[in-house]
């Protein structure tokens, strides 16, 4: 289809092309390999990068740190602008690793829709739930890649029941595999009557289209063994039968998923998948905000902080900042007023992002996501407009999982230590807090992970030797009530309380008793394990 036609007439034509969305999954479901197609098809990259190559051919475009390309994960979400036909796509590729899974949160909040690629052998997995029920949270609509449909997969009917019983959403087939495994060799385009063949000799090839003209057309004898096509006939009619039919709305609505089959090493299913976003997925929506909701269309820009990631160019110390625009078409050099510290700020050096690559961003619309270097003004959870007081709101921050002591392998490096640490903790990778009682820092994260990426990037980016020890805390909680209530509550329990990066009160505990304890004792106060990160 891949018409920009808006289903809101008042939306100016540059916003209603924009397709702003996450890819979801579990690790090792094929989410980068997924991202690499989406590049190739839209034109942005030659060739793609496998995650497993070998040598400079496993750098893949959207995994930037040194880590990521080691292990072969993405640890942190990146953002992909590109074009697809008439529309524009702004992709995040978010860590599928729990480990890291508030930098997934947080970015569900910059985009309108999100992919969730499950493997076919595999089915919806433990993370995959967990992602899902945040989208669920926001009603984002969902569209699915099945991927790995060339490997020994389950059976077609078996996945959809697995989404629909464990996720609660209604699925509609987009395209039907035919074969499956070592037979797999393409799929029935449901939506167009269309056969899609698989090119397995070139991974970087546009797979076969052949034009039918419905199930029973002779052409597909010609071209799919009697077996696969018995099979094909059989199971598409009962799947006609049993299965909802496509409602554009209710997939809007986060009701209902599409999904197609594929195999995105082979650059099979992709291009489909990418048509289904442009006609399927929404224009750029509404986004909650205090003392009011901000609409796309409205002339004045706004937009709001959703990351922040250091040392990206490790030649220069750099801080990006990125700003998902909320409303109007911003332009380069423009003065916007940081809401939080109530100054304006001239944006002179705003990038569009292709991963680690950037170009200078001479216009953005509602939709797109930019990045703002700065050298620590901008954080989470900040916006910024054209001067009146919006404060765009729902954007989590989690207690920690896991506390740690942090020391510096170096005793007189502890200053350097304690500004490498605060910048992590501004850029979201960490909780740091600061004890009133004792000192040095406790490092807080939601996976054992987390620690390691530290350690790794304070000795890469600052050339600082860090260890992590044992702490005597095991969880952290906000703490909130009215002043005098806090104050006294930190007098009494000074060996439990610290101050997080910024500056709020933190009740660090050992056991649930110490939270049972609070709660029976002061009841004017409230431990929290999120904090809002509206600034």
């Amino acid at each position: 289809m891949l018409d920009t036609a808006s289903n809101r007439p008042d939306l100016p034509a540059e916003i209603a092309r924009r397709r702003t969305f996450a890819i979801i999954s579990h690790p090792d479901a094929g989410k980068t390999t997924l991202t690499e197609k989406f590049l190739l098809y839209g034109g942005a990259i030659q060739m793609a990068g496998q995650v497993r190559a070998k040598g400079e051919a496993r750098r893949t475009r959207s995994d930037f740190m040194q880590m990521e390309k080691d292990r072969g994960i993405s640890v942190s979400a990146s953002a992909m602008s590109f074009d697809f036909g008439p529309f524009r796509f702004n992709l995040v590729d978010t860590p599928g690793h729990s480990d890291f899974s508030e930098d997934t949160y947080r970015t569900l909040t910059a985009v309108d829709a999100a992919v969730m690629v499950i493997d076919g052998a595999k089915g919806v997995e433990s993370q995959t739930q967990k992602l899902f029920e945040v989208c669920r949270l926001r009603d984002l609509p969902i569209l699915t890649f099945c991927n790995k449909m060339d490997r020994e997969s389950r059976d077609t009917f078996d996945i959809i029941d697995e989404i629909q019983e464990n996720l609660a959403i209604d699925v509609t087939p987009a395209s039907w595999p035919i074969g499956v495994g070592r037979d797999f060799m393409g799929c029935y385009d449901m939506l167009n009557d269309r056969l899609e063949l698989m090119d397995r000799a070139d991974r970087n090839k546009v797979a076969q289209s052949i034009e039918i003209n419905g199930l029973d057309d002779p052409k597909l004898d010609e071209h799919v063994p009697a077996t696969l096509v018995a099979q094909l006939r059989e199971e598409v009619a009962m799947a006609r039968e049993l299965l909802p039919a496509l409602n554009p709305q209710s997939v809007l609505e986060g009701h209902m998923t599409p999904i197609w089959f594929g195999s995105a090493i082979n650059s099979f299913g992709v291009k489909e998948l990418m048509t289904g976003i442009a006609d399927f997925g929404p224009e750029p929506q509404v986004q909650k905000a205090t003392p009011r909701a901000i609409a796309p269309e409205e002339t004045k820009v706004t937009g709001f902080v959703f990351k922040v990631q250091a040392n990206m160019d490790p030649r220069h110390r750099d801080r990006v900042a990125f700003v998902r625009l909320a409303s109007g078409h911003f332009k380069r050099g423009m003065k916007l007023t940081h809401v939080r510290s109530k100054k304006p700020m001239t944006v002179t050096a705003p990038v569009l992002f292709l991963a680690s690559d950037r170009e200078l961003a001479e216009e953005a619309w509602a939709g797109d996501i930019i990045g703002i270097p700065n050298h620590g003004q901008l954080r989470i959870g900040d916006t910024l407009t054209e001067g009146e007081d919006l404060r765009v709101t729902g954007i989590p921050s989690f207690a920690p999982e896991l506390l740690q002591q942090a020391r510096a392998g170096d005793p007189m490096k502890a200053k350097h230590l304690e500004k490498a640490l605060m910048q992590f903790a501004e850029e979201g990778a960490a909780k740091v807090f600061k004890p009133t009682f004792g000192s040095g820092f406790i490092v807080g994260v939601v996976g054992a992970l987390q620690f390691e990426v530290l350690a790794s990037r304070i000795e890469q980016e600052y050339g600082l030797p860090v260890r992590f020890e044992n702490s005597q805390f095991t969880s952290a909680r906000w703490v909130n009530g009215p002043k005098a209530a806090v104050d006294k509550f930190c007098e009494a329990n000074k060996q439990h309380i610290a101050r997080d990066n910024d500056g709020d009160v933190v009740y660090l505990t050992r056991m649930q008793w110490d939270i049972d304890r609070v709660t029976r004792d002061y009841p004017d106060v409230a431990l929290t394990s999120t904090k809002e990160m509206m600034v």
